[in-house]
C-alpha cells in the first residue's frame, strides 16, 4: 500500500477526492449556494505542503474538474426536483476555478516551500488564497450575476484566508517537525545497528590479523625446517616437510583475502566523525539491552569531562562493548556499573566500574593473557569473546596503555579498568 500510495496519479487522485469531500464541510457567508468557505481550501493548501513534489498545476487542474463534478452530482442526488444542469454548472464552475487558480499560485512559490520561513510562507498562503477566491467571486457575478460589492463579505474573506493560511502552515511545520523527528529516531537506530556490527567485525578483524602473524611465523619456522631437512639430506621429510609449508602458506593467503574483504569496512577515507558521548550512549544503549538478555538488572551510570570528536570511534566502541559486557556477566543478579571518560593531562582516561564478584589476587596477574578467563558457561565451556587480551592490543594499537584498578582506586566497586588513550591521536584520528 505505501509503495502504491508514492505513485504520483495516486497521489493526485487522493487531493482530488479529498478535497473535493472536505470541500462539504462549508459555511456560507452570503444567502444561497452562490459563495462558500468551507475545509476543501484548507485541505487542498495542506496537500499541496506536504505533497510538495507533485505537479501542482495538474493536481490542481484534476482537483477543479473532480470538485465540479462531485458538487453537481452531490446537488442531483440530494435535490432531485427542479435540478438545472445549467445552473448548477455555472455555480460551481467558478468553485472549481478557485482551486486551479491556488495551484497556480502554489505552482510560483514551489521550489522554495522547504526553504522558506513559516511566517512568510502564512502570508503567501493567505495571498494565494485571496486570490482565488476573488477570482471565484469575479467568475461567479460574471456567469450568475452575483453580488460582489458588499465590504463585509470581502472582509470575512480576507480573514478566513489568513485564518486557513496561517493554520494550515503550522499544521504542515507541526507534520513536518513529527516526520523529522521518526526520521532521525530511525537513523539512530541503524547507526546503532551499524556500529554494533562495525565493532564486531573488528574485534574479528584482530583475530585474524592474530592469527595471519602467527601463520607467517609458522611458515618461516616450517621453510627453515625445510631447509635444514634438506641440508642433512633428508630428501624424503624435506619434501614432506615442504608440502606442509606450501599448504601453510595457501591458509596465509586465503586468510589475507578475507582481511582484505573485512577491511573494506574500515574505509579510513570514508570515515565519519562520532563525539565520545555519542560513543558512550551508544556503548551503553547496547549493553543495556545485553544485560536485559541476560535476565540481569544493571543499573549504568556515565560520567563525561570532555566531549570532542574523533574517526576512530569502531575501535573505541569494540573495547567499550567488551569492557562493559565482562562487567555485565561478572554482575550476579542486579548491580551497578559505571562508565567514566576523563581528561588528565595529554590523556583521555576510560574506566569501566562494577559491583561484580571481583578479580581474585592470584588471578590479576595473568587477566591480560591469552586464553585466560574466568567465567564459563553452564555446560563447562569458557566464555566467548574477544578477550581481555585483545582489548589490550586494540588499546595498543591506539597507542594506549589498560590495566587493572587497586583495590584502593577503585573502592567501593569490586572491579575497575582504567584506559588512557593520548589526546591528540584520537583527535586527529
Amino acid at each position: 500500500m505505501p509503495a502504491l500510495f508514492r505513485n504520483e496519479k495516486i497521489q493526485i487522485l487522493t487531493v482530488a477526492l479529498g478535497t473535493a469531500v472536505a470541500g462539504e464541510f462549508k459555511i456560507n457567508p452570503v444567502p444561497g449556494d452562490l459563495f462558500r468557505i468551507g475545509l476543501g481550501g484548507s485541505a487542498f493548501l495542506l496537500f499541496l505542503l506536504l505533497m510538495n513534489r507533485l505537479p501542482f498545476i495538474r493536481a490542481g487542474i484534476w482537483t477543479a474538474i473532480t470538485v465540479i463534478i462531485f458538487r453537481i452530482l452531490l446537488d442531483l442526488i440530494l435535490r432531485p426536483n427542479g435540478f438545472d444542469w445549467i445552473d448548477r454548472i455555472q455555480v460551481h464552475t467558478s468553485g472549481g476555478l478557485y482551486y486551479l487558480t491556488f495551484s497556480i499560485g502554489m505552482y510560483l512559490i514551489q521550489g522554495q516551500i522547504e526553504r522558506m520561513n513559516l511566517l512568510l510562507l502564512g502570508v503567501l498562503a493567505t495571498c494565494i488564497d485571496f486570490s482565488s477566491n476573488t477570482v471565484e467571486m469575479i467568475c461567479r457575478w460574471l456567469l450568475t450575476g452575483s453580488e460582489i460589492s458588499n465590504p463585509a463579505t470581502w472582509m470575512y474573506i480576507i480573514v478566513v484566508a489568513a485564518i486557513r493560511g496561517f493554520f494550515m502552515t503550522g499544521l504542515y511545520s507541526s507534520i513536518a517537525v513529527s516526520q523529522i523527528r521518526a526520521l532521525s529516531l530511525e537513523q539512530n537506530k541503524r547507526m546503532e545497528q551499524m556500529l554494533s556490527v562495525s565493532s564486531g567485525l573488528y574485534g574479528e578483524v584482530f583475530y585474524l590479523r592474530k592469527s595471519m602473524d602467527t601463520i607467517e611465523r609458522v611458515t618461516n619456522s616450517s621453510y627453515r625446517l625445510y631447509t635444514d631437512l634438506k641440508r642433512e639430506g633428508l630428501t624424503d621429510f624435506s619434501q614432506r616437510q615442504l608440502s606442509i609449508t606450501q599448504e601453510i602458506h595457501e591458509v596465509k593467503k586465503d586468510s589475507q583475502r578475507i582481511a582484505a574483504g573485512l577491511l573494506k569496512l574500515f574505509d579510513q577515507d570514508a570515515q565519519s566523525l562520532l563525539s565520545l558521548s555519542e560513543i558512550m550512549d551508544y556503548a551503553i544503549r547496547g549493553n543495556r539491552k545485553y544485560a536485559i538478555m541476560l535476565n540481569k538488572q544493571v543499573i549504568f551510570s556515565a560520567h563525561l569531562q570532555q566531549d570532542y570528536l574523533t574517526s576512530d570511534y569502531i575501535p573505541l566502541l569494540t573495547l567499550l562493548n567488551n569492557l562493559l559486557a565482562n562487567a555485565i556477566e561478572a554482575v550476579d543478579k542486579s548491580g551497578s556499573i559505571e562508565l567514566r571518560i576523563e581528561q588528565q593531562s595529554d590523556w583521555t582516561v576510560l574506566t569501566v566500574a562494577d559491583s561484580g564478584k571481583g578479580i581474585p589476587e592470584r588471578d590479576r596477574e595473568m587477566i591480560f593473557e591469552p586464553g585466560f578467563t574466568t567465567k564459563f558457561a553452564q555446560g563447562g565451556s569458557a566464555a566467548t569473546g574477544i578477550g581481555l587480551s585483545h582489548v589490550h592490543d586494540i588499546v595498543a594499537s591506539l597507542g594506549g596503555s589498560i590495566r587493572l584498578c587497586t583495590n584502593e582506586e577503585h573502592a567501593p566497586w569490586k572491579t575497575a579498568f582504567r584506559v588512557e588513550l593520548p589526546t591528540d591521536s584520537l583527535k586527529r584520528g
